[in-house]
């Protein structure tokens, strides 16, 4: 970046405030390379503001990428109906500090992006900016074109929905972990026992391959199902493996590697002290994020 691009105003409150901007459009779409595309669009738009009419530079640039992140998963919905097997979202290598952020952690785990799908596009933002970025309803109002008392309904509407869907009783990072290891001891050695004695009767595995890597092309479902999938050892996962524990999306996770490359990344939810559900993604196009710490903000 040059001296003259350093001092310009608009780059300046651009690259301040673009990790918010960033965790905006990635829980607004479970995609890495969506949420990129997304502040693409809107560093473009921003360009092109007269900033002697924005007051607030930081709602200003909230309300962009919103309009945006919202104008694409429009589309995105259209694409993933057609997606070959379950559909989880990008996974990605965070900073220390988002794990140490707990309010920040659960709202980006994969457990909440995925109740998150279940969600409309405006119903999605503004649960997003209420509920994870604290923003008013008057703020929220103008990025999803409504009014600020329709708003308000779209976030109880929303906050009751994602209520009955999230992972129920306090998880704590220790009992992820404990999971996590569980589940490592069970790929390594075929032995179910440990996994078995966390795993909730109706445990759900799903497995992400994008049509590209093998993978679960349907939910497996039930404790004695995931039991039988897991119980060859790694011949689950196509070959040889090795794991390493790591925080993905603000959480414990493993990283799965064949022959020293990342191979893919299972991520647990956990529910009442169980796990209900183990998520493995293998699609090559969500990996490219497992290989650097992506920094997320409030």
């Amino acid at each position: 970046m040059s001296e003259e691009e350093r001092t310009d105003p608009a780059t300046e409150a651009f690259v301040a405030h673009r990790n918010l901007l960033f965790t905006v459009a990635y829980e607004m779409l479970g995609s890495a390379a969506d949420a990129e595309d997304v502040l693409q669009e809107t560093w473009l738009q921003w360009a092109a503001v007269d900033l002697g009419t924005v007051h607030d530079h930081r709602a200003f640039l909230v309300r962009i990428t919103t309009r945006q992140a919202i104008r694409r998963l429009r589309t995105l919905g259209r694409r993933r109906e057609s997606y070959v097997g379950p559909w989880l979202p990008e996974p990605l290598l965070t900073t220390p500090d988002v794990a140490e952020n707990v309010e920040l952690a659960d709202s980006v785990s994969m457990a909440m992006l995925l109740v998150l799908e279940t969600l409309a596009p405006t119903e999605r933002a503004v649960f997003v900016l209420r509920e994870v970025f604290d923003m008013s309803y008057t703020e929220i109002a103008p990025a999803v074109d409504k009014s600020p008392a329709a708003v308000r309904q779209i976030a109880h509407r929303a906050r009751a929905h994602v209520a009955a869907r999230r992972p129920r009783g306090a998880v704590s990072a220790a009992h992820a972990r404990e999971a996590l290891g569980a589940f490592h001891r069970a790929v390594e050695t075929g032995d179910l026992q440990s996994l078995l004695d966390i795993l909730a009767p109706d445990v759900v595995f799903l497995g992400d391959g994008g049509g590209v890597k093998q993978a679960t092309l349907r939910p497996i479902v039930g404790v004695d199902r995931v039991a039988r999938v897991l119980s060859g050892g790694t011949g689950w996962m196509g070959g040889h493996a090795s794991a390493e524990p790591a925080h993905v999306n603000g959480w414990p996770a493993l990283i799965i590697r064949l022959d020293g490359q990342v191979d893919g990344v299972v991520a647990v939810r956990i529910d009442n002290g169980l796990v209900t559900g183990l998520y493995y993604v293998r699609n090559p196009d969500k990996l490219s994020h497992l290989h650097r710490e992506t920094a997320l903000d409030r």
